[in-house]
């Protein structure tokens, strides 16, 4: 009883276990409203179910494996270079230009589909630089916001050991921050899925999960919609579950400098 009211109860921390039982008891809630429901354009679990089976006759696992290729092919790129620039921001000429390619979130991709056409070679080229644009603009963003906050007392603890100004920004702003960084890349890793429709309805040459959807819901068929959609979910959480694991890996310190807080 104390329990219950704990969980209904502001700012309360619960336990794991509680935690557990409160996650599966949403899940089958969820679950039975899905069932349950009377919305007609809401595909049943069922009629989901077997319309999976018949999407993966149709070759849904090969799709996935090409987007998801290109996804994380997208995803490297644009670590790297967000990365890159975000460290720049450290020297103070490169703070405007990392300013203004952050700003470039607010840009539609209207008209730039033409632009990024016009540099690629390859159906798959163009894919890549829509997908590595989409995910650079927002992981710039948070992670020159990173660099940003690093407090000025660990960068005048770095330079009391006699480190020069280098030595200090790969200790506090590139070893210090890497478990920040590894959360930033969690957060907008997704965002090269949520656009992995636009750019593989753009170029078709490859296939891809996105075009496959895409010709789906162009026919209404719901079942099978909501089938790659939950396929899609399912995959985007293995990817973050992955990512989370080699944070741990890489940042074994991070969780435990967040319990100390």
């Amino acid at each position: 009883m104390n329990q219950a009211i704990e969980v209904f109860s502001p700012n309360r921390v619960i336990s794991k276990q509680t935690v557990r039982w409160m996650v599966g008891f949403q899940l089958v809630l969820l679950f039975f409203i899905w069932f349950f429901s009377p919305t007609v354009f809401l595909p049943k679990p069922k009629e989901v179910w077997q319309a999976l089976g018949e999407m993966w006759m149709e070759g849904l696992g090969g799709e996935l494996i090409t987007s998801f290729v290109l996804n994380l092919e997208a995803i490297a790129v644009a670590t790297v270079l967000s990365l890159l620039m975000a460290y720049l921001t450290v020297i103070p000429f490169f703070r405007p230009i990392v300013t203004l390619l952050s700003k470039l979130r607010f840009l539609s991709m209207v008209g730039l589909t033409f632009f990024f056409a016009l540099m690629s070679t390859t159906g798959h080229e163009e894919k890549l630089y829509l997908l590595v644009f989409s995910v650079s603009v927002f992981f710039l963003t948070g992670m020159a916001e990173v660099v940003a906050s690093v407090p000025k007392g660990e960068f005048d603890l770095a330079r009391t050991l006699r480190m020069n100004e280098w030595r200090v920004v790969y200790e506090v702003v590139i070893l210090g921050q890497a478990d920040q960084a590894f959360e930033v890349l969690r957060q907008n890793a997704a965002m090269g899925w949520m656009m992995l429709t636009m750019v593989e309805g753009i170029s078709r040459s490859e296939g891809g999960v996105g075009t496959m959807l895409l010709n789906q819901n162009k026919h209404f068929h719901l079942s099978a919609v909501f089938a790659i959609q939950v396929t899609i979910l399912l995959l985007g959480l293995a990817q973050d579950y992955g990512l989370g694991l080699l944070r741990e890996v890489f940042c074994p310190y991070a969780d435990l400098t967040l319990e100390r807080k």
